[in-house]
Order: C-alpha cells, then sequence, then structure tokens
C-alpha cells in the first residue's frame, strides 16, 4: 500500500484518490442538474402526465429514480466483485453519456415521459456505480486514510448536490433557451466524468469466481445473506438505511412546504435543497475532524440525538408567508428554518460516514462491493416505505409540520433501539466523551498495535476506567479482564457487561469463575483477538505501581502471543482514580488539572511470548512509565 497521508488536501491531490474523487462528484452533480430541472417543470411549470398532481409527479419522479436500486443492485454488487472496479467505473460512466443524450432530447422535445425514463437511467446508472465507488476505496486508500476518504467523498457528492441543484434552477429560468442549456450541460458534464474516470489506478477483480445472477429475487436474499454475516455491519446496513428514509422524506416534503405553506418562489426550493446538501457535506467533513481521522463510532449517537432534536423544531415552527429568499432572510423564522435545516442534515454527516467506514472495514475484500450493494437494496426499500409512509400520513390530512415531528419520535426509537442491540456505538459514544472532551488523551506508540492477529495488553491500573481510555487508543475492539466485583457497581457495571469484559475472581473468591476467565481468554487469543489484563490485581491506592502478579504467563502458556507493554499514565488525582479515598466520590470539580486535563497512553514495542516472562514485562511498563521497576511485594513511586 502506498504510504499514508493524513491531510485532506494531501488526499484531494493523491493520484489514487483525486480521480475517483472527481468521477463521483461530476456524477453527482449531473444527477441533479437533470432531478432537479424536472422537479422545476413539474412544480413550477405545469407539466402534467396521467392527470396527477405536482405533488404526485415530484413523488412519482423520487420512486422511479430509486427503482433501479431495487431491481439491479444484487447484479451490480456481483459485477463488481467480480470485474476490475476501475474498469467498471469507466463503463459507467460511458452510460451516463447516453443517458444525458437521452436526458437533452427530453428537455428539447418538451416530454415528460421521456424525460421520467431518462431520470430510471440515471437511477440505474447511479445503482451501479454505488458498490464501484464505495468498493474501491478501500483498494485505493489504506485503512488508516478510510474514514478521511469516505468523508471527502460524502463531502464532494453532497456539494456536488448543491452545485448541481442550483444549476438546474438556474438552467430552467432561462426561458425558451432552458432545455438547451439543460442538454448541452447534462451531456458535457457526462463526458468529463469519464475522462476522469479514465486515471482511476487500476485495480485486480476481488472475487473472479463469482457468478452475476440475472434474475431479481433470489440474489437480494443472498445479498442480504452477506450483508447479515457481521452483526455490526448489518446494523450499520440498516442504520444508513434509516437516514435514507429520514433524508428521502424531508426533500420529498420540501417542494409542497415551499409552495403551498410559504408561499415562496423556486429560488427558495432550491435554496433549502442546496442548504440541505450543504448541511450533509459540512457535517462529514465535521466527523473527520471530530474523530481525528480514525473509524470513531461514537458520533453517530451525536448524528441521531441532532436528527430528532432538529426535526422536532422544523415542527414546532409556525410558518410564515414568504414570496422570495429576501422575504425569508427577512423573517426570523425564516432564518430559524434554515439553521434547523442545516443542523438536521449535518447531524446527517455525523451519522453516515462512521458508518460507511464500518462498512467498508468490516467487510471481507472478497465480498465488500455485494454488502455495499446489500445496503444499496436496503437503502431504497426503506425509501419507497419512506415514501408510502408520507402518502399516507398525507392521506390522513396530516400537515408538514407533524410531519417533522414523526419523524423525530421515530427517529428517536430507532436510535434507542440500535443502540440496544449494538452498544459499541453508545460505548464509543461515551469514550469519546471521556477522551475529547474530559480528558486531553494524547497516545505515543499507536503503530504498536497489531492490525491483526491477536496479542495480550499488559498494562498499569490507576483507575476505574482505565479500560475505556485504552480502548479509545486502540483501533481494535479489545476484551478486557477485570475482577468480577467491578461488573456489579451501577452504570460502570452496565458499560463493562456491554463492552462483554471478562469477569475473574480469586481462586479462594471464586474458583469456576477463574478457571472460566482464563478459557474465555484462551478462546478469545486462538480466535486472533487482542485481549487485555492488569496484573497489579487492583486500582492503585497511593499512585505508586505495585509488582505484577504472574497471572498474565498463564493467560499465554496455552497460546502463545506476543506481549504489548502499555502505560498509562496522568489518570492519578482523577475524579475516577483513588487519589481521594473512594474512586468517584469527590467532586467533578477535582479532574487533576481541571477540565481536559492531559492523559497519556503510550505503547510499548511487543514482547515474544517466549522472552515474556512476569519481571520483563513488568520492566517494560516501568520504562515506559519512567520509573524502576518494583520487586516483589515492594513498591516503588513513579
Amino acid at each position: 500500500m502506498p504510504h499514508e497521508r493524513n491531510s485532506l488536501r494531501a488526499l484531494m491531490m493523491d493520484r489514487r484518490f483525486a480521480p475517483l474523487f472527481w468521477t463521483q462528484a461530476l456524477g453527482a452533480f449531473n444527477d441533479n442538474v437533470v432531478k432537479n430541472a424536472i422537479v422545476i417543470l413539474i412544480t413550477y411549470q405545469s407539466a402534467t402526465l396521467l392527470g396527477l398532481s405536482s405533488e404526485k409527479l415530484v413523488a412519482l419522479c423520487g420512486g422511479i429514480f430509486i427503482l433501479p436500486f431495487l431491481l439491479f443492485s444484487a447484479f451490480a454488487g456481483d459485477w463488481a466483485d467480480r470485474r476490475s472496479k476501475s474498469v467498471l467505473s469507466t463503463y459507467t460512466k460511458l452510460w451516463e453519456i447516453g443517458v444525458a443524450v437521452f436526458a437533452g432530447a427530453g428537455f428539447l422535445l418538451h416530454s415528460l415521459p421521456l424525460l421520467l425514463f431518462s431520470l430510471f437511467l440515471l437511477g440505474t446508472q447511479a445503482a451501479f456505480f454505488g458498490p464501484i465507488k464505495y468498493g474501491i476505496i478501500p483498494e485505493l486508500l489504506s485503512e488508516k486514510e478510510l474514514l478521511s476518504g469516505n468523508a471527502l467523498v460524502e463531502l464532494g457528492t453532497f456539494i456536488s448536490i448543491i452545485l448541481g441543484t442550483l444549476t438546474g434552477g438556474f438552467l430552467m429560468s432561462f426561458g425558451e433557451n432552458a432545455p438547451v442549456w439543460v442538454a448541452a450541460t447534462a451531456l458535457g458534464v457526462a463526458v468529463l466524468g469519464w475522462s476522469t474516470s479514465r486515471f482511476i489506478l487500476p485495480q485486480p477483480a476481488q472475487a473472479e469466481q463469482v457468478r452475476p445472477s440475472f434474475h431479481w429475487f433470489k440474489p437480494i436474499l443472498e445479498l442480504f445473506r452477506i450483508g447479515r454475516k457481521v452483526h455490526s455491519v448489518w446494523l450499520s446496513i440498516l442504520a444508513i438505511s434509516w437516514f435514507w428514509l429520514l433524508g428521502s422524506v424531508v426533500l420529498a416534503i420540501l417542494p409542497p412546504l415551499c409552495k403551498d405553506i410559504l408561499g415562496a418562489d423556486e429560488h427558495v426550493l432550491t435554496f433549502f435543497l442546496a442548504l440541505f446538501s450543504l448541511g450533509v457535506g459540512l457535517g462529514s467533513l465535521l466527523c473527520e475532524r471530530l474523530s481525528f481521522r480514525t473509524l470513531e463510532l461514537g458520533l453517530v449517537p451525536i448524528g441521531s440525538f441532532g436528527m430528532s432534536l432538529f426535526a422536532f423544531d422544523l415542527g414546532m415552527i409556525d410558518y410564515p408567508r414568504v414570496a422570495n429568499l429576501v422575504g425569508l432572510f427577512h423573517s426570523q423564522i425564516g432564518w430559524r428554518i434554515c439553521i434547523d435545516l442545516f443542523l438536521f442534515s449535518a447531524s446527517a454527516g455525523l451519522f453516515t460516514v462512521p458508518l460507511y467506514t464500518l462498512l467498508q472495514t468490516r467487510s471481507a475484500p472478497q465480498e465488500r462491493s455485494r454488502v455495499i450493494a446489500a445496503n444499496n437494496v436496503l437503502n431504497a426499500l426503506f425509501m419507497v416505505v419512506g415514501a408510502l409512509a408520507l402518502m399516507g400520513l398525507y392521506a390522513l390530512g396530516t400537515n408538514s409540520r407533524t410531519v417533522f415531528l414523526v419523524l423525530a419520535a421515530v427517529n428517536a426509537l430507532v436510535a434507542f433501539y440500535v443502540y440496544t442491540v449494538l452498544p459499541e456505538f453508545l460505548f464509543r459514544f461515551i469514550l469519546w466523551v471521556i477522551t475529547r472532551i474530559v480528558y486531553r488523551m494524547g497516545v505515543r506508540g499507536a503503530g504498536e498495535f497489531p492490525e491483526n492477529g491477536a496479542a495480550l495488553i499488559v498494562s498499569n491500573h490507576v483507575s476505574f476506567i482505565d479500560w475505556m481510555l485504552i480502548s479509545a487508543a486502540c483501533p481494535r475492539p479489545i476484551r478486557f479482564v477485570m475482577h468480577a466485583a467491578f461488573l456489579k457497581i451501577p452504570i460502570f457495571g452496565t458499560l463493562a457487561k456491554q463492552a462483554k469484559v471478562i469477569p475473574i475472581a480469586g481462586l479462594h473468591e471464586n474458583a469456576a469463575t477463574l478457571r472460566s476467565a482464563f478459557e474465555t481468554i484462551d478462546e478469545e487469543l486462538k480466535a486472533g483477538n487482542l485481549v487485555c489484563i492488569f496484573p497489579e490485581g487492583e486500582i492503585t491506592k497511593n499512585g505508586e505501581m505495585t509488582y505484577f502478579r504472574k497471572g498474565f504467563e498463564k493467560a499465554i502458556s496455552n497460546t502463545p502471543v506476543p506481549v504489548i507493554p502499555l502505560a498509562i499514565v496522568g489518570m492519578w488525582g482523577s475524579f475516577f482514580s483513588r487519589r481521594y479515598g473512594r474512586a468517584m466520590s469527590h467532586p467533578l470539580m477535582r479532574f487533576k488539572h481541571g477540565w481536559k486535563s492531559p492523559v497519556s497512553i503510550r505503547v510499548g514495542v511487543p514482547v515474544p511470548a517466549g522472552e515474556a516472562s512476569t519481571s520483563r514485562v513488568q520492566d517494560e511498563v516501568a520504562n515506559l512509565l519512567g520509573v524502576p521497576s518494583p520487586p516483589p511485594h515492594v513498591q516503588r513511586n513513579r
């Protein structure tokens, strides 16, 4: 893999990433030029079909665009895994050129049926390009660059949506010449996108043995079977699909909201659509910053909370009548609408980027495109459900305000369900708050954590949240060994159980628990996982490191794995330490250096299993702390 670059600007200029970025950005731009031009044609220029109202025609446009995701995603996923994604991207862009010709003809002939058919073809191109786009990113970038790459793709996509939406609206204001300008723009951008796709670095096929099926239902079931292999991946697919349901409903609300409730012209609608896209794009960029360029699932709960909060406020607004953008900005409530819509969509950006990154990192390379295809199918199904639900609410006489309130409430219930069945999201949120807000945590030697394979992490023990700090420092999941009594502490114990902590006890306390702990440790190490143990046996009562017990030697006796020494510095005197007596009993004001006090995680060079004696590992941890290693039964000051 080429050397890693963490800078977003460097990544944008990188030969590995830039061609893909511009290829997908130009495609998103073109889609929205055509889509918004059609929506304006229907909403404000009275284009009709089969006697359907403008609201129903706009909803029909959305359904026509997502229908190909249901029909072709299974085949597209198989195709993307079986063939080189760089070659396939060029084929899909050639298809886009043909679609642009059809769309241009539809505008020039003022044929709504031809335009709707072009919309179906655009959706087909998008259904095939989706598994290619998200599947090739992990092939082009290293795992440490994935979150930055995904954030840039999301940012580029939604900025392109903004520009495409604005351009489509702008071109449709050209009167009689509008069809010519829209047709020329669509064709020119499609050709430019095909040109950039030819510069995507060649990549080998990941699963040549896969045989694409031309059937419809059975391949979709196979996609779902692949998607369900990893529980966290499947729930992430469901969560992403829920976002698309929310987003599609909100976007479907905006045209009638602008025309019928606000009494606004098409420029206000275009502005709202652009504002929504800008929010998602900037939320994606904010996600990359807040997560410090690593996969940070803790931002997902923040995003879901923000979506519910701002959807609720949009439902509480008493909407004024505004004729145009000037009237909107002269109204305080108009500004409130804009802020709510922007923050709702920014929260959505925080919500989705970590989920897309999780799909890529936890899916097998030979199945990654099919997992993404399964995601696309479910996205489409959820959007169909959203459209049907919206039609049902309108049939009951529900207005847009009530729809926003329903979205806020249901989103909160969905979030509660997801975080209950997959507490990793909520656990990572707590870690993010502790390490980024409560404390200022730094990690030295993070590269010593293995990217894959088993290892035993051995650390000093300073506070009740040492295991959380280590979890935040390591990009991989860790199973922690902890005294069974800790699991009985309110709140703390619940978090520990959700994190699948391995309970342990002394031989004379509970021999069965002790035996079970070592059996579980052995199973985890044999499975290639990381396990962490605190061999001091207790949290320090005076800030000094004590001698290590020999129990961890037994942990690697049956399954020899490298031992990673680790030291925690800066937690003594914190709320979670025993500096003031019983931990977590003194006021929160007593952080060692006030709010955001510095904490350091120092990771040492792994010690081979054959050399990992108690004294050797204890010496390594002491060296990381910068103190002498204590002899048995004697404590040494740090």
